[in-house]
């Protein structure tokens, strides 16, 4: 066990400088968190300079720094300046250094770490077929990847969500101890993550297992909380699927939970006042305006089917001959192309061997329907060579778009 998952909560400590290699540097003993598992490294100093990085390298804790540590036989000269001198203190094998932790993220850390056990834990509750898929924490979030035949949809967040806040609630407590590896693998109710939890399964003879009381348990070498009340509120953001048979359900702790619980209580209270109704019916709100709105959207349809027979029974009686062929010519308003589209194939060889319609929704449009020697789409690359834009399509149904002239322009070049 690192002593910095041994004792989260210590911040601050003295160490010998073990060696230095340019901005490496290894301590005696170190209470900063190595990146690994899903859980980045610790923040802070090392007498003084910050450190950007700490990972494990052949079995030692490597700080590395932000800017070199001097030896003490490097002069300011040599650096260039003198302020350069005082930028970087000097650091050898022998000396004492301070570390110092920094408390703010180490505590988001063991918060988040902890609340992905306790998300887990929900997860043992209510889904199928449970897995460990992986973990990791980020600046805003973290997400948990459950490994589960479970089919995640929205009403399972909610209870997972629901689930995790009330451990928070409930105040359990929280405990990490060694035990020997080979009964820790015997132990069934034990979560093991062999992607991600580097170490937990390594040479070594035990195996650091953290335990929620009455909740769950799982081996892990990441810093805690020692009770689940520490966490603080935690808000459910999205679900996805990375792949593998993985669902990733990402979520919040601390401010940036509240915030999004914040967002979406407005985003809730502005939707229910625009709707004329309370958040609590909100839903059912939503659904009669959906209902009503599909009603409105069937009538449009009609109203729309009817305009466009109505003015195909007009243009039947102004028909054109082409190249021994009937031409069904005319323009549409208020309709799109996609609209047209199949009433212009059922009409082709019935009201006219071509039929041909136009009108401009954003931008000029041309449906062509053809049933004989003409074929649809090349009467579309004889009106683009014409006016530009594209389309293509069949011999017997093609469309083009983007044209630069008024229907009645294409119309009239139609016709003629």
């Amino acid at each position: 066990m690192t002593r910095a998952a041994a004792e989260p909560y210590r911040t601050g400590f003295e160490a010998t400088v073990e060696r230095r290699d340019g901005r490496d540097v290894v301590l005696s003993e170190t209470y900063f968190y190595a990146e690994s598992g899903g859980q980045p490294a610790d923040r802070g100093t090392l007498g003084g300079i910050p450190v950007a990085d700490v990972q494990k390298r052949d079995g030692a804790v490597v700080h590395t720094l932000e800017t070199e540590a001097v030896s003490r036989g490097e002069t300011a000269s040599a650096l260039g300046s003198e302020s350069n001198a005082d930028a970087n203190p000097s650091f050898e094998p022998g000396d004492t250094v301070v570390g110092q932790i920094d408390e703010t993220f180490r505590t988001y850390c063991m918060r988040a770490h902890t609340a992905s056990h306790v998300l887990y834990g929900a997860g043992r509750q209510i889904l199928d077929d449970l897995g460990y898929g992986g973990f990791d924490i980020a600046e805003e979030k973290i997400r948990v990847d459950f490994e589960t035949s479970t089919d995640i949809d929205d009403s399972i967040l909610v209870e997972l969500e629901r689930l995790t806040n009330r451990v928070v609630w409930d105040s359990l407590p929280v405990s990490w101890v060694e035990v020997p590896k080979a009964e820790a693998l015997e132990r069934e109710e034990i979560a093991f993550n062999t992607k991600t939890e580097e170490g937990v399964l390594s040479d070594s003879d035990t195996v650091r297992v953290v335990e929620i009381e009455e909740w769950d348990v799982a081996a892990c070498g990441g810093t805690h909380v020692e009770n689940t009340h520490e966490i603080g509120p935690v808000t459910v953001l999205e679900r996805s699927n990375p792949g593998e048979g993985l669902t990733r359900v990402e979520f919040a702790v601390g401010p940036p939970a509240i915030r999004q619980q914040v967002d979406e209580k407005s985003a809730a209270l502005d939707s229910a006042r625009v709707a004329g109704t309370s958040v609590e019916n909100l839903p059912a709100e939503i659904g009669r305006l959906s209902d009503e709105l599909g009603g409105l959207e069937r009538e449009l349809a009609d109203a729309k089917s009817q305009l466009v027979g109505a003015k195909i029974e007009e243009l039947a009686d102004e028909t054109v001959a082409r190249d021994g062929n009937e031409w069904l010519v005319g323009t549409i308003d208020g309709v799109g192309p996609n609209e047209l589209a199949d009433r212009v194939q059922e009409l082709a060889g019935d009201a006219a061997d071509v039929v041909a319609l136009t009108g401009a929704d954003g931008a000029t449009f041309l449906v062509v329907g053809a049933n004989g020697d003409v074929s649809a789409v090349d009467v579309i690359d004889e009106v683009t060579a014409e006016f530009g834009g594209g389309g293509g399509g069949s011999p017997s149904f093609a469309q083009g778009g983007g044209l630069s002239a008024e229907p009645e322009d294409v119309v009239t070049f139609l016709r003629e």
